[in-house]
């Protein structure tokens, strides 16, 4: 199998690339207007003829749909899940999303499904290095998400041995017994690990481990390049999602590639009427591709993600690739607004990971946005945990991080210089922060104005 999973497909010349998608925007909505009940009454409520969509252009004249529309064609709210495009007896598995910014989403997959879903995680796999016979141990949990399970299935094609322990929290004799070759887990997880590995005796870079997978969230530059320090390997990106967004970096870590022939992705301007240019940055909308004669359990047409990202090229990659590339997504929940100008959770890691910093910190933090009584006067609490409260330097990271945070946001430095926008600082020693406190998947930036 080699480099690639399916080369042919992987390596198509754009033209070719773009009439394969073409092809398959057109089974996609034939199949959606005769399997899906939500999809065939949006048609007919938006006066759509099916067959008017010929390519993916078209699309445009098909409305977006989001989170709020599945929630609200599924119960309660409705007798039936509207978006289940299969029959049950086609039905292989349910899902449902964590339900972290709202009710949980329902999703529907097929056993075809599963298999494109499969493919999308080989490819990623394949183009980051991993070989038949590498052992993968998988920190991300298994259970009514869908990445684990993926990445499981995956492995099986590609003849990768997986140790489905679900968190990062394993005992480290593990590690001496099964000597994985990869591990797959959050920024956080894979450094406390470290952490720990250290602690008792066992040198990360020493441990046999030849590269980390980072999936889940999106993380600063600063830290993956510190993560790569700590570990003395090299950090591989992915972006995934129950919807079936899989996508990966390569080992030219220029960009995650998008499966254009599986799932056909969208850039849309804030307003969510037109597409932007490669190069800006927009909100993903996606759609599902399905193949002539295929069957699909959940349908998506037009899908608002509620991520952004930006199309870094569509130009064939060094790895021989010619799928596109973006730029790391991040989530529209995870970004707030002062005076017209946005941050998200990123910028602040970003300002978090000052490689001088790192001397003293864990790396774990949380920031809460906190405004007066008009909303005059904004300010940003910033918490960091630290290896020894006692020894941290606060005045030298305070400062790292206002310089680092404030220098793309030219926006919000005016508000910091005019006093509208302040920054202000919390240390804490190991396990003190908020959200140790709180189960599930920690917020690390939340909006308490």
């Amino acid at each position: 199998m080699g480099h690639y999973y399916r080369e042919e497909i992987e390596t198509l010349d754009r033209d070719r690339l773009d009439e394969l998608i073409d092809e398959r925007v057109r089974s996609t909505i034939k199949y959606a207007y005769m399997h899906s009940p939500f999809y065939r009454d949006w048609f007919r409520r938006h006066r759509i003829n099916p067959g008017d969509i010929k390519d993916h252009q078209d699309l445009k004249r098909i409305p977006i749909t989001s989170g709020s529309d599945i929630r609200t064609n599924q119960p309660p709210n409705t007798d039936d899940f509207l978006f289940r495009s299969a029959g049950w007896i086609d039905i292989f598995t349910i899902h449902q999303t964590s339900g972290t910014s709202g009710t949980p989403k329902s999703f529907f997959l097929t056993w075809e499904d599963w298999e494109r879903y499969a493919e999308k995680y080989a490819r990623i796999f394949l183009s980051q290095g991993l070989v038949a016979g590498d052992r993968l141990l998988i920190c991300t949990s298994y259970g009514m998400n869908v990445g684990a399970n993926t990445m499981t299935l995956a492995a099986k094609d590609l003849g990768i041995t997986i140790i489905p322990i679900g968190k990062c929290t394993f005992p480290l004799n593990l590690l001496r017994s099964y000597r994985p070759t990869c591990i797959v887990g959050s920024v956080f997880k894979l450094l406390r690990l470290a952490r720990r590995m250290r602690s008792e005796g066992l040198e990360p870079a020493g441990s046999g481990i030849s590269r980390l997978i980072v999936g889940g969230e999106a993380f600063a530059d600063e830290s993956r390049s510190y993560l790569r320090e700590v570990w003395g390997l090299p950090v591989y990106n992915t972006y995934g999602s129950t919807e079936g967004t899989m996508c990966g970096e390569c080992t030219a870590l220029k960009g995650l590639h998008v499966p254009e022939d599986l799932v056909h992705m969208d850039i849309y301007d804030p307003a969510m009427r037109n597409f932007v240019r490669d190069g800006e940055c927009g909100r993903i909308v996606l759609t599902t591709l399905i193949p002539e004669g295929a069957k699909c359990g959940t349908l998506l047409i037009n899908y608002d993600t509620e991520d952004t990202t930006v199309v870094l090229s569509r130009e064939r990659c060094m790895c021989g690739r010619t799928h596109m590339r973006i730029y790391s997504p991040q989530r529209e929940a995870e970004t707030v607004w002062i005076d017209d100008h946005p941050f998200n959770r990123v910028d602040v890691e970003r300002g978090v990971f000052q490689r001088e910093s790192m001397e003293y910190l864990t790396g774990e933090y949380e920031a809460f946005l906190y405004s007066d009584e008009d909303r005059s006067r904004n300010v940003l609490r910033v918490s960091m945990e630290c290896l020894n409260p006692a020894e941290c330097d606060r005045e030298s990271i305070s400062e790292r991080f206002i310089k680092a945070f404030l220098q793309s946001k030219p926006g919000l430095y005016e508000s910091y210089r005019e006093g509208t926008f302040g920054i202000i600082f919390n240390f804490t020693g190991p396990g003190e922060l908020e959200l140790h406190r709180i189960p599930g998947r920690p917020r690390r930036l939340v909006d308490r104005r």
